[in-house]
């Protein structure tokens, strides 16, 4: 949770816009270090501990279309039974160049004695892999900008060998950083066809240095004709 926290906050942090949302955890501010004006959790139940958050299913926000700059989703695909319907949900909510930062476990981790987990809602977590989730963005014309690895220490109870252990952070993300035990993904959504708009500017340039001599040659003959009408 510790190490999730640190990345999210840097994740967020430099993303501007108006509105934001954060899909599940209550007990993790995903978006304390973001500065929008706006920013909201949502739930799939009401919690006690979150009285000022909004309870929706993931797969049916009640926002309209492209009118949300971020949405950061901690373990939501994992706890919910159609993971990328709720993606294609937070596609349709962002703008175009709004962006999505997604947690999750990593199922070819050093933990992977953790296969089924239980999620606060009753309903089996589901460990969606970092490739797989990287599909998807991609899929939904999401470019991934960022991905990060955490958590290369075994999975120990006890305080004490979780520090002795803690070299295996700085060994970790230079020697195997695909099987550290959660990852944090960070994508980009995309217009279709705007890198189209290059190739029109490049032509207009063109025509405009193939018609700037004839253009001074129609200024000069002007001239020249001014001159005899003068005389």
């Amino acid at each position: 949770m510790d190490w999730e926290t640190r990345t999210l906050a840097a994740a967020v942090a430099d993303v501007f816009g108006y509105h934001a949302l954060q899909l599940g955890m209550p007990h993790l501010n995903a978006l304390a270090t973001n500065r929008m004006p706006h920013r909201w959790l949502a739930l799939r139940q009401a919690s006690p501990n979150a009285t000022s958050a909004l309870v929706t299913e993931f797969h049916a926000l009640p926002f309209p279309d492209a009118c949300l700059d971020l949405v950061v989703l901690p373990h939501a695909l994992e706890s919910d039974r159609n993971p990328h319907g709720v993606l294609r949900e937070v596609a349709r909510v962002l703008v175009p160049g709004g962006r999505v930062v997604i947690t999750g476990l990593n199922p070819t981790s050093l933990w992977l004695w953790q296969t089924t987990t239980q999620a606060q809602d009753g309903s089996d977590e589901r460990k969606m892999g970092y490739w797989r989730v990287r599909d998807w963005l991609r899929l939904l014309d999401f470019e991934v900008v960022q991905g990060d690895f955490g958590m290369f220490r075994p999975p120990l109870a006890s305080p004490v060998w979780l520090q002795r252990w803690g070299w295996m952070e700085r060994w970790g993300p230079r020697t195997m950083p695909m099987l550290g035990a959660a990852y944090v993904v960070t994508g980009i959504k995309q217009v279709r066809g705007m890198r189209l708009m290059g190739q029109p500017w490049r032509n207009t340039q063109a025509v405009a240095a193939q018609t700037s001599p004839i253009a001074r040659r129609d200024h000069g003959q002007a001239l020249h004709s001014g001159v005899h009408e003068s005389e």
